[in-house]
């Protein structure tokens, strides 16, 4: 089901809960609200749908990839870069990094662990901050 994006910073700015098995109607959610926003979004962290779960998805080379409990474990090469998001207004300044690996949950909970680069490392860091009540 196509969710409402949440634009309260109160909201936004807390801390995600783990993720488990029973959150396959949230990861459902979480693709059909991504892939209707797909021409102006890149990713989606759950609280963005108003579900306070470590739980995000992106587009990934023509596909959504979904994690659950993502955690970088290493990144390289900072950068300065300015981005926008669904939830806020305008664009912000941040720091973020060229090339990260990730652990993380697929959505039969096997743990996984890859290396991203450029733009989708970015999306990445975007939406794990998003978890961890970051907000650009």
């Amino acid at each position: 089901m196509i969710k409402h994006i949440v634009k309260d910073t109160f909201i936004l700015q807390r801390l995600s809960s783990v993720a488990t098995e029973n959150d396959s109607d949230i990861v459902k959610d979480l693709i059909d609200t991504l892939e209707a926003n797909k021409e102006i979004c890149a990713g989606m962290a759950a609280n963005m749908i108003g579900i306070n779960k470590r739980i995000i998805a992106f587009q990934d080379n023509g596909k959504i990839t979904v994690m659950l409990n993502p955690e970088i474990i290493r990144m390289s090469d900072a950068y300065k870069t300015k981005e926008g998001c669904l939830s806020l207004e305008g664009q912000r300044e941040t720091t973020r990094y060229r090339s990260i690996k990730v652990k993380y949950q697929d959505t039969n909970m096997k743990v996984k662990i890859k290396t991203y680069k450029d733009f989708t490392a970015q999306v990445i860091q975007h939406e794990i901050d998003h978890c961890n009540g970051i907000l650009i």
